[in-house]
């Protein structure tokens, strides 16, 4: 199966793409586009088309833990760890231009 395209047509898509081809790179591109649309014709093949579509190569089964809740530290736990407290909270620099 060939495609049969042209240089007309590579250049064409070479302008629609912004790109400046030299005439030895269409003839590059050409060979490359023919290939690639006689790789996309081939997947019009009787044998393709009973294939049963599918959404992923393998099957997935719980790809997803339960959501359990589960209690957190204790606050003293995570106060003990600051580098600096106040009262029951983290005690943080100032950002600058904030109003006090």
């Amino acid at each position: 199966m060939t495609s049969g395209i042209s240089k007309a047509d590579v250049v064409h898509v070479a302008r629609l793409a912004r790109l400046n081809l030299a005439p030895d790179e269409v003839a590059a591109h050409q060979e490359q586009l023919s290939r690639i649309l006689d790789l996309v014709g081939a997947m019009d093949d009787d044998r393709l088309a009973q294939m049963p579509a599918m959404a992923h190569t393998q099957d997935l089964v719980n790809v997803l833990r339960e959501d359990v809740a589960v209690p957190g530290l204790p606050r003293e736990m995570l106060l003990r760890s600051a580098p600096d407290v106040e009262g029951e909270f983290f005690r943080i620099p100032k950002i600058l231009g904030e109003p006090e």
